[in-house]
């Protein structure tokens, strides 16, 4: 069946060999996931390889999305390796310590005593220790221990509410940015984007690391500090789309605000134009259990429903015991959740005013195919413009997009409800729609007699030039 959500998932020991690869995409894996967080720029380029072959010998494109590490604030080593916290003991965050022991430990971020005040809340271990702020003394951060537990090295750090002045862009995301180019990845996902300056600034960088191999990925911003949250309109109009980063976002904000933060992100993607992923421990307990709990199902069947384009896998594939029974779970939850979807188009084109003969295009094809109950819509596209356009309102017709160009095909993975193909178009109009009609019928989407509403741009070749609707039952000579 036609799966409309499109699933991301992250690769590591568990998926890197091409055996394990090659039945994940054809379990279901749309993009794969790169977090450079860990490994190295090789490790990433021999994955990037696999990742190619393998979506080669499984006859369609899989998109490479690189994640960067962003700012991650971290409490240094301990001499033995962890410590034990207990509620109400004192305990010091020195920016200057080597190795920490039961008293106190270093700090990866230098910068951090200048950001707190007494008074601040701490959450360390994505929020599983509490540390109240009393003061700050120079380097140091006497804090006092709320909530307690084992704190081992290299744990997280976050101010709750947010507030914290570390740049999204580090050293080491500028070096990895250019390695990322060189591999070639499609979508690049910035983390801890506080403003549309930190995306402007990371998508310079992309597109000058990725002039010489002819490269400009989408830019995907990762929501997960508090301070994004008043600013999404505009870190959303200067990116591509957005990642729901459910881990530190609940951290800095709270648990019980992130569904409702959710909902709002994804509907203002949605009516932006933009791309939507949401991700964070969707099917946290496959990482050792072969089945999902119930509520990992509620929670991927949601986001399905509140209309995310892509639902991402983190752990669960990139070292859980079963990464592609996991794929093949979560394309059987979206599957069944996009069957009870609602589809509301006339009310999406209430008070909309179309500007561009492409979008209008793009919306008419949207409108004629939902209400003759066409078997599918089929956009010849260069840019993928057309079929974005088309994807940002749900009806129950597939939407293939078929272009010539690589790069379009690749990005075109992550857009909800549309399933790219490879067509090299002939300059020949009614040639170039015959030809996009075979490969439709010929890979068993569309049979002899059903109805399938095509768009086009003449003359043919030039990105933004869709202007041509047309409405055919296949057989019918165009």
């Amino acid at each position: 069946m036609h799966r409309a959500t499109k699933i991301v998932a992250t690769i590591g020991p568990a998926s890197s060999t091409p055996d394990v690869l090659l039945k994940m995409i054809r379990a279901g894996l749309d993009v794969v996931r790169l977090n450079f967080s860990h490994g190295t720029a090789d490790d990433h380029r021999q994955r990037a390889e696999i990742v190619r072959e393998c979506a080669r010998q499984a006859g369609r494109e899989v998109a490479i999305m690189a994640d960067l590490q962003g700012p991650k604030i971290r409490v240094g080593k301990f001499e033995n390796g962890k410590t034990l916290l207990e509620p109400g003991q004192p305990f010091i965050l020195d920016a200057e310590c080597e190795l920490g022991n039961d008293e106190r430990v270093g700090l990866d971020y230098k910068d951090l005593p200048r950001d707190l005040r007494p008074g601040d809340v701490l959450l360390l271990n994505d929020g599983l220790i509490v540390l109240d702020v009393s003061r700050v003394i120079g380097s140091e951060i006497h804090t006092v221990v709320k909530v307690g537990g084992e704190l081992s090295n290299n744990k997280g750090i976050n101010r709750q509410g947010g507030g914290l002045t570390a740049p999204a862009l580090t050293a080491k995301d500028m070096e990895d940015i250019r390695t990322a180019m060189s591999i070639g990845v499609d979508f690049v996902a910035v983390s801890f984007p506080k403003n549309a300056t930190d995306m402007e600034m990371a998508r310079q960088l992309a597109n000058i690391a990725g002039a010489p191999y002819g490269i400009k990925p989408k830019m995907i911003a990762k929501i997960e500090r508090a301070e994004a949250i008043p600013a999404l309109q505009e870190i959303l109009d200067s990116s591509d789309g957005i990642m729901v980063a459910r881990g530190d976002l609940a951290v800095e904000v709270g648990n019980a605000a992130v569904p409702a933060l959710q909902k709002r992100m994804i509907r203002m993607a949605r009516e932006s134009n933009k791309l939507v992923i949401t991700a964070t421990q969707m099917m946290e307990s496959m990482i050792h259990a072969p089945v999902p709990t119930r509520a990992e199902v509620s929670d991927v069947a949601n986001a399905v429903l509140d209309g995310t384009d892509a639902v991402m896998l983190s752990a669960e594939s990139a070292a859980g015991k079963y990464p592609v029974q996991t794929i093949e779970a979560m394309a059987a939850i979206c599957l069944e959740a996009e069957k009870s979807e609602q589809s509301e188009l006339d009310k999406d084109f209430l008070d909309r005013t179309f500007t561009r003969i492409d979008q209008s295009i793009a919306m008419g094809a949207l409108f004629t195919a939902y209400h003759l109950g066409a078997k599918a819509i089929v956009a010849l596209t260069e840019s993928g413009s057309t079929a974005l356009w088309m994807s940002r309102h749900w009806t129950h017709v597939p939407i293939f997009a078929l272009t010539p160009r690589e790069a379009s095909e690749r990005a075109m993975s992550l857009y909800r409800n549309v399933t790219p193909l490879h067509l090299d178009t002939s300059s020949d109009r009614d040639t170039a729609l015959q030809q996009a009609i075979e490969v439709v019928v010929s890979k068993g989407y569309a049979a002899r007699g059903d109805m399938v509403v095509l768009t086009v741009g003449e003359p043919m070749g030039q990105p933004g030039g869709t202007n041509t609707l047309k409405i055919v039952r296949v057989g019918d000579v165009l």
